[in-house]
C-alpha cells in the first residue's frame, strides 16, 4: 500500500489535483477498477484521503504530519532544547471544514497592517456568517475585496488595515463571501 500511496501523493504534489480511478489503474499498474476501489477504502482507513457525497476521492492527510520540537522564545535569548513534543498535519491544524475552505493569492496593500501582503496567500472558509473583527472576502456594491468587518450601530461596514485608505460603507448591499482563516507567505 505505501508504493501506491506514495504514487498517488506524487501524482497530486505534480499536478495539485487528486488522480481519477482510470489515473490511479496506471499509477498502480492494477487491471481493475475493483483493486482501485479496495485500495483507495484502505487509504480512506489509514485516514490519507477521504471521499466526498459524490465518491470523489480528497486528501486528507496526504501531506503527512511534521514534527513540533518544542517553543522557541520571540523575546529575549533562552538556551535551546529541543524535544518532540507532538506531531500535526497543517491540514487539521488550519482547516475545519474542507469542502467550504480555498486559497486565494493577496493583490494590493490594504491589508498590510494586519500582516497581508501583496503575494500571500489567504486560506479562507467560505461562509455567511461572519462577526465584526474577522477580515472577510466581501462583495460590496458589486465588488470582491478582503477587509476587516466592523458596526458601528446596526450598519456593517468595512475597514482596510493600512492608514492609506478609507472605510467602505456599502451604498446598497454589503454580502460576507468567506472568513480567512490563515495567511500563508514563503520566504
Amino acid at each position: 500500500m505505501e508504493k501506491h500511496s506514495r504514487a498517488i501523493v506524487d501524482f497530486y504534489r505534480n499536478t495539485k489535483r487528486m488522480p481519477s480511478y482510470q489515473e490511479i489503474m496506471k499509477l498502480t499498474g492494477f487491471k481493475s477498477k475493483n483493486a482501485v476501489f479496495k485500495l483507495i477504502n484502505k487509504l480512506v482507513s489509514a485516514g490519507l484521503i477521504e471521499k466526498d457525497s459524490t465518491g470523489k476521492i480528497a486528501p486528507k492527510r496526504i501531506f503527512g504530519e511534521i514534527k513540533i520540537l518544542g517553543v522557541v522564545e520571540a523575546g529575549f535569548p533562552s538556551p535551546a532544547e529541543e524535544e518532540l513534543l507532538d506531531t500535526m498535519s497543517l491540514d487539521e491544524y488550519l482547516i475545519s471544514n474542507k469542502e467550504a475552505t480555498f486559497i486565494l493569492q493577496v493583490s494590493g496593500n490594504s491589508m498590510i497592517d494586519a500582516g497581508i501582503m501583496p503575494k500571500d496567500l489567504v486560506l479562507v472558509e467560505r461562509t455567511n456568517e461572519a462577526k465584526p473583527g474577522d477580515i472577510v472576502i466581501a462583495e460590496v456594491d458589486g465588488k470582491w475585496t478582503m477587509k476587516y468587518l466592523r458596526q458601528k450601530g446596526n450598519q456593517m461596514y468595512l475597514e482596510p488595515a493600512n492608514k492609506k485608505y478609507t472605510p467602505i460603507y456599502p451604498k446598497e448591499e454589503l454580502k460576507i463571501s468567506a472568513v480567512v482563516k490563515a495567511v500563508i507567505r514563503k520566504y
